[in-house]
């Protein structure tokens, strides 16, 4: 009996002993997971800081640092399932830092850049939510390393459709295809317009403008942009003929 009860003691010493060290564990990982928000916490601030204006042609092309706040807040309220969202969040914010200042940058980097700004937003959705990517990039294309792009192009496309699109019914959905064939970079975004009403900010339409004008200005007649609905389904398709731009460019030195 007593060899029993020692068999028996020494049992539940190892069970609070295994129990002890899970803990230990655990508690390790959320401190890790604390300190990673911290410092992307950080970033932010910092990021909000920093971004000035990105100077093209005289126009002044704003960022609004409060996106990436609202980014952050979402991930960290699903911090257990979201660590590839984060690694998307630390690439976005690299990309806004430093490639955004660039005049040019390559169709890689920014294609690179809009599949990261669509992983973090789908922090948004259900898991049930009809989301779909399309990336139709030929890999051998080759301007696809050439610094060709202006940055930044895909933020108000793609931010417009999670803005506006319609969440909640059971059909609703949001598809975006990339594409970069025959020398030209292409978008097109379409989502199931939202039958409730935003709330109408006091700069509310102010990214689209500035997208037309950045367009416009450097791409000029080598560059098409369509919005336009179709029933309750909002379109808008980018498509850019980085070769003929790119021929300018040269005729232009």
């Amino acid at each position: 009996m007593v060899l029993v009860n020692s068999q028996h003691t020494n049992t539940l010493v190892f069970i609070g002993f295994i129990l002890v060290i899970a803990i230990v564990l655990l508690a390790w990982q959320l401190f890790k997971t604390k300190l990673r928000n911290q410092r992307l916490e950080m970033q932010i601030s910092n990021l909000e800081n920093q971004v000035h204006a990105v100077q093209l042609e005289e126009i002044d092309y704003k960022l609004n640092p409060h996106l990436f706040k609202n980014v952050l807040n979402s991930i960290q309220s699903h911090a257990y399932q979201t660590y590839h969202s984060l690694d998307s969040l630390s690439l976005v914010l690299d990309y806004i830092l430093y490639e955004s200042k660039k005049k040019y940058v390559t169709p890689n980097q920014e294609i690179a850049f809009a599949l990261s700004l669509v992983e973090i937003n789908k922090i948004k959705l259900s898991p049930l939510f009809d989301l779909q990517i399309k990336n139709q990039v030929r890999e051998n294309e080759p301007l696809l390393n050439q610094k060709l792009m202006v940055p930044l192009l895909s933020i108000d496309l793609i931010e417009n459709a999670f803005k506006h699109a319609d969440l909640q019914s059971p059909n609703s959905f949001i598809s975006i295809t990339i594409g970069f064939k025959d020398h030209a970079f292409s978008m097109t975004v379409a989502n199931k317009i939202s039958k409730k009403a935003t709330l109408k900010k006091e700069k509310e339409g102010y990214g689209s403008k500035m997208l037309d004008k950045r367009l416009n200005m450097i791409y000029k007649e080598h560059y098409k942009l369509d919005r336009f609905v179709e029933g309750d389904v909002f379109i808008a398709h980018l498509k850019i003929d980085l070769l003929e731009h790119k021929a300018t460019m040269l005729a232009t030195r």
